[in-house]
Formats: C-alpha cells, sequence, structure tokens
C-alpha cells in the first residue's frame, strides 16, 4: 500500500524527527575492501557537507555501513540487517554483481529501494526491478567501447581473461556480443574464481593463442598477477579492462611501469581535473571531510551516489515514503553537475556513460 503522508499513518523506518537513516554494503576487508572505502568515504564526504548545510528537510543523514568482504552470504545478511535491524528508509552503494543479485531477493520483498549498484551486470538491469536504480552503464555498454576501439584500429585477435562470477560472465557475454557483431569470435577465453589468485591455468590457455590483445573483466588484485605472469611467458598484447578494476588500485598494485599502456574503460567522470561541476565539488568535500586529495572514480561514485539520493530525497518533501522516492526516481533525469542519470518505470539503468582512459608511464591515468 502506497503511503498517504497523512499523520495517522506512521511513517516508513529509518525517518526520524531530526535523521534519515540510509543503509550500504560492500567490501572493507579482504582483498577488494579498497573498493568499498573509497565509495564510503566519497559518499560520506558528500553527506557531512549535506548535514553541514542543515541536512534534508531539516533531516541530518546517517549512514550505516556494513563489510561484506565481497562474499554473497555476508551481503544478503548485511541487507537483512540493515532493513530489520538498523531500520533504514533507503540502500545505495552496494557492491558486486552476485552479492547485490541475491541481496535483491531481500530488499524487493520488504520493498526497501536500493540506489546505486557497482554492478553493470545486465541480470541486474533486466528485468527492471521496481526497488533497484542504476547509476552506471552496464557491462555491456562498457565491453562495446573497448571492442568497437580496438577493432577500430584493426585488431580482431582477442582473448578474454574473466572472472567466474555475475561481474565475470556479464563481461564474456558483452565481449562476445560485440565481436559477433564483426563477425569475430573470442580467440581464447580464460577463467579465475572469485577472491583467488590463481592465474596460471587461465595464462596457459590464453598464451597458446597469442592475442593481439586480451580484455580482463577482473579485479586488480587477479588483474594485476595475470598481466605479470602474461609477460613472463613472453606474450606482449594490448590489455584491456573494465571500470569496477579501479584504475589507482591496479597502478598501485602492478607498479607504474608494468602498468604502463593497460587500457581501462570508465563508467564516471574524471576525478583529477575539475571541468565538471561535480568533480570540483567532489574534490572540495573530500579534502575538507577525509583531509586528503586521493581522488579515485570508486569515491566520485560514492559522491555521485549519495547526491542522486539526497536529490531525490530532497523533492519526497517532509513526509518521504518508499514509494515515494522511487516514483520520484521514476520520474525523469537528475544532472548533479555534469552527469546526468534518468530513469523511467521501464529502464532503470541511469546512464550508458563510458570513457576510454589508458595508463600512462607514471602511472597516471590518461583520457
Amino acid at each position: 500500500m502506497l503511503a498517504s503522508g497523512t499523520p495517522s499513518q506512521a511513517a516508513d523506518p529509518g525517518v526520524g524527527d531530526t535523521t534519515i537513516t540510509l543503509g550500504m554494503s560492500a567490501p572493507f576487508s579482504g582483498p577488494n575492501g579498497a573498493y568499498g572505502k573509497e565509495m564510503k568515504e566519497g559518499a560520506l564526504a558528500y553527506f557531512a557537507q549535506l548535514n553541514a548545510a542543515g541536512g534534508i528537510n531539516g533531516r541530518k543523514v546517517e549512514l550505516v555501513t556494513l563489510d561484506d568482504g565481497y562474499e554473497t552470504d555476508k551481503a544478503v545478511a548485511n541487507t537483512r540487517k540493515l532493513i530489520n535491524e538498523h531500520k533504514v528508509f533507503a540502500l545505495m552503494a552496494f557492491y558486486g554483481s552476485s552479492p547485490t543479485t541475491e541481496a535483491m531477493k531481500v530488499f524487493s520483498e520488504a520493498r526497501v529501494p536500493l540506489i546505486g549498484t557497482i554492478s553493470g551486470a545486465g541480470s541486474l538491469r533486466n528485468p527492471v526491478n521496481r526497488y533497484m536504480f542504476h547509476l552506471r552503464a552496464s557491462y555491456a555498454d562498457e565491453t562495446e567501447a573497448i571492442v568497437n576501439h580496438l577493432v577500430g584500429l584493426g585488431i580482431t585477435n582477442i582473448a578474454v581473461f574473466y572472472q567466474n562470477d555475475g561481474f565475470g560472465k556479464s563481461g564474456l557475454e558483452g565481449v562476445t556480443a560485440t565481436l559477433a557483431h564483426h563477425k569475430l569470435k573470442p580467440v581464447a577465453v580464460g577463467s579465475i574464481e572469485r577472491n583467488s589468485l590463481e592465474v596460471g591455468p587461465a595464462v596457459a590457455q590464453i598464451a597458446k593463442a597469442n592475442p593481439q590483445a586480451v580484455i580482463m573483466a577482473t579485479l586488480y588484485k587477479p588483474s594485476a598477477e595475470f598481466v605479470r605472469q602474461m609477460r613472463k611467458a613472453g606474450q606482449m598484447p594490448q590489455f584491456s579492462t573494465l571500470s569496477p578494476v579501479g584504475a589507482d588500485l591496479l597502478v598501485g598494485e602492478l607498479g607504474a611501469k608494468d602498468a604502463h599502456g593497460i587500457g581501462i574503460s570508465q563508467v564516471m567522470p574524471y576525478p583529477w581535473n575539475d571541468t565538471l561541476p561535480v568533480v570540483k565539488e567532489y574534490q572540495k568535500a573530500l579534502q575538507s571531510f577525509a583531509k586528503h586529495g586521493n581522488y579515485s572514480y570508486y569515491g566520485i561514485e560514492g559522491y555521485i551516489n549519495a547526491k542522486v539520493m539526497t536529490e531525490a530525497l530532497k523533492k519526497a518533501g517532509k513526509e518521504p515514503s518508499r514509494e515515494k522516492l522511487v516514483s520520484i526516481l521514476e520520474g525523469g533525469s537528475v544532472d548533479v553537475g555534469g552527469y546526468r542519470v534518468t530513469y523511467t518505470s521501464t529502464n532503470h539503468n541511469g546512464s550508458r556513460f563510458v570513457d576510454l582512459t589508458v595508463l600512462g608511464r607514471d602511472g597516471r591515468i590518461l583520457h
């Protein structure tokens, strides 16, 4: 039943007289903990700025963050905990295709909206879930941009190294689909299990094909190990990877010299120059909140996520309800300062923005 907003009807959980409570589950520990930490910091930097200016319609935002270590069972348990124990009004910035796919069953049944999924998996986008809104382009959008770029350069012998889970499989499907448009197939395919660094079998499989390029649908630690081992095997293909890798983390893991030349697709604005208003705001907020200037793609994604959530909550007025929040989001576009997300009742994808970048000699990301 839709909340009518009348005083006689109890407000949805998470809305107090002076606070509104939101929840987030992401990895803050384990091999991918750095991703979650950067996102959380970006979101908290925005909320600190917002709360200092009076909050949303007189309420301060409180963000409850729980660590799932990029483990599906933990993400599901955290979702239950956030809804049932912490009584959050809405969820944001969930990380990972497989964890979010399972958590979706919990928050959908509870009719608690999730705004911002750090995943481009097609399975999370179709069919449309009324209670889940994406901020970033899909892996299909990213792989299409990478493959079209490589083929445009005359590179046709393309292999795929992927993580054996929702993220990696979605990346593999995207590459295969775009190659098929060019009447091509992957020359070799190798995989690795999630949270593993056992790249040997994939290196052996892919090196046999002597590819001109390898597209990696893997995270930063296995990507770095794979590149190292491929080069040890005498293979020098063009390596390209998708946005979840975290460019700054890949450089940190591999070193600037060995990371030089790796191509990375990005789904957020370039966070190191301030031509867009939202980037300028993010940089200022991060310096003020975290007292450092270590900008990152994950950081700005957390910041943008918090801003999109806030814009919708402001429109929901003094008596917000979860159903009202969903309807407001489905009602059109939000421009957060040069980055726009658009939703309708039949499309919750938000954005198709993809930027192709490459790692320079000094480890800097060039675009």
